[in-house]
């Protein structure tokens, strides 16, 4: 059993607020999807305010999505973003929010057990940004093993 877990952060721009017509199917199905992910295998955790809710957490800006979880790999997140029902909701994705050029989605290697901050997963995307994928901060089209190196922060 690995000593490590994959960290996951996407952040995403909302077209409208939660609230607008435009966004209705968005959230009928988020609490379908987040569901999903809680029964995936391989799933660990996700960040969520005391109703379960993660809409709520916005440390990027009141219109930017904050979704972050724990994974016990990469495959296991893998099969869920891209291999279960919330390929739909991908699908749909430009409906509800904007495109953006640079990185909005980051993994990372955590302890088991730990449980990553907003802050952290902040340094982290910004360390992508800044320096590439690297064993701190990669994506699932260059991904890094665990290690004690890859796990230290390097924003």
């Amino acid at each position: 059993m690995s000593a490590y877990h994959l960290a996951q952060l996407n952040v995403a721009w909302m077209k409208a607020p939660l609230d607008a017509p435009e966004m209705a199917d968005f959230v009928a199905n988020l609490e379908r999807i987040n569901a999903l992910a809680e029964a995936s295998p391989g799933y660990v955790w996700r960040l969520q305010d005391e109703a379960g809710d993660a809409t709520t957490i916005r440390p990027f800006g009141d219109e930017v999505l904050v979704n972050m979880s724990v994974w016990q790999d990469v495959q296991s997140l893998s099969d869920y973003v891209y291999k279960s029902a919330h390929t739909e909701m991908l699908k749909r994705r430009r409906e509800w929010f904007e495109r953006v050029e640079q990185a909005h989605q980051v993994l990372w290697w955590v302890p088991v057990g730990h449980r990553p901050s907003v802050v952290e997963a902040a340094e982290r995307l910004a360390h992508l940004r800044e320096h590439g994928a690297t064993a701190q901060a990669f994506t699932f089209r260059q991904v890094f093993p665990a290690s004690p190196e890859s796990v230290e922060s390097r924003a």
